[in-house]
């Protein structure tokens, strides 16, 4: 694939999470949670996009968001479970974006707020209709997800560089 090859990266923030008696790492999905992963795996697969790549962080409540999730997918992407997802910071979350191969044309994180917020905003340097203001106004829930497009290798990835093409949330869409 060339470095002028059309990009999407879909940001997904888990599920909400329930509060046990547990360390952070290992919060499991509450049961709004459990109904809402198999909704953003609805809404994965209407964007009809094939994943080439799912990055997921190792928590339990990412882990279970995607278990959930990729039921609904008509192509189960290659998964990697990355530790670096869990609490990344944009600038680490930048530079995971720029390890990846430029085999992979669309990419899937699926993480941690304020990161995925925080890179979704970075990486939108334009956006489609209302979708931007849509993010601003809602933040970015559990189970939220959006999509940005770019142009490029993912060695080039920096703020400014996408376009915002969707903006989901389970609430509100």
């Amino acid at each position: 694939m060339s470095a002028d090859t059309p990009r999407r990266i879909a940001l997904l923030r888990h599920a909400k999470a329930d509060w046990p008696d547990v360390s952070d790492h290992d919060r499991p999905l509450a049961e709004r949670g459990r109904k809402d992963a198999p909704a953003v795996g609805l809404k994965l697969a209407e964007t009809g996009i094939v994943f080439d790549l799912a990055l997921c962080s190792t928590a339990a409540r990412t882990r279970e968001t995607w278990k959930l999730a990729v039921q609904e997918l008509p192509h189960r992407p290659k998964t990697h479970y990355e530790e670096r997802l869990y609490d990344a910071s944009l600038g680490e979350l930048i530079a995971l974006l720029n390890e990846t191969s430029d085999e992979v044309s669309d990419l899937l994180l699926i993480g941690h707020n304020p990161g995925m917020h925080a890179l979704a905003d970075a990486l939108s340097g334009r956006a489609e209709a209302d979708t931007l203001a849509r993010m601003t106004r809602t933040g970015f829930p559990t189970a939220a997800l959006a999509v940005v497009s770019f142009t490029g290798s993912w060695k080039s990835v920096e703020h400014g560089v996408g376009t915002l093409l969707d903006y989901w949330t389970p609430k509100g869409h």
